[in-house]
């Protein structure tokens, strides 16, 4: 009776969102672009990000990147909700893509954010803008795309010294996160009522503040001395 109860309530709160931006962003969806590394599409709870990242917190100089970000869900929510200078969406499947096109036709004129680029690509082909600050991932890959996507944000923050933070859904690869030795968790949000077993159900906010970086990109840029 619990469980039904629950549901019940998160699919109410889902077409409410839904109705509210006028858009469709829910399923559970397995395409054949996706494989043991391209995790499948599942959309984020639409309070998700708000619980996890506080709109307080953001500035009009801060960039949002979502790495897999199918519909649009997180994409929307950002721009809606946040006054963030730039909303970037990468989705690796083409009919995904394609539905977060229409969903960011039909409601562009309510975001708080306009200038927002969803683009279609493999994140192993995508290079993260050095302006990035924030980037929120949904358990959308694994494996050797997650430690790429650190080596080339480590390469970014490089050229360009920031803080960046990471919003982590389900963070089956925070071992690697941590390894890499530029991030500290700074927070971790449960889904309310949640019975998961971690990392499931947990959205973990990470933040690297580009020291580490800046440090190895001020060494290498440093004249050295000749005999």
């Amino acid at each position: 009776m619990a469980n039904a109860v629950k549901n019940a309530r998160r699919f109410l709160g889902e077409l409410l969102y839904e109705r509210r931006y006028r858009v469709q962003t829910n399923g559970n969806i397995i395409l054949d672009a996706h494989d043991a590394e391209n995790i499948f599409y599942i959309a984020m709870n639409w309070r998700q990000l708000r619980r996890a990242l506080p709109p307080r917190s953001v500035t009009r100089q801060d960039v949002f990147l979502d790495i897999g970000s199918g519909m649009g869900r997180a994409v929307l929510t950002a721009a809606a909700e946040y006054p963030f200078a730039r909303v970037i969406g990468v989705e690796l499947c083409r009919e995904l893509h394609e539905v977060a096109q229409r969903n960011l036709a039909t409601t562009r004129r309510r975001l708080r954010c306009r200038d927002v680029e969803l683009v279609c690509a493999d994140v192993r082909d995508y290079r993260i803008p050095d302006d990035v600050t924030v980037i929120f991932i949904n358990n959308s890959i694994r494996g050797s795309l997650f430690t790429g996507m650190l080596t080339d944000l480590s390469a970014s923050m490089k050229r360009n010294p920031r803080t960046v933070r990471l919003i982590y859904g389900n963070p089956l690869e925070e071992d690697a996160l941590l390894a890499s030795g530029e991030w500290r968790k700074v927070r971790t949000v449960m889904a309310r009522r949640s019975r998961s077993t971690w990392p499931y159900g947990a959205t973990c906010v990470y933040e690297t503040t580009g020291a580490q970086a800046q440090a190895e990109g001020q060494q290498a840029a440093t004249p050295r001395a000749t005999a």
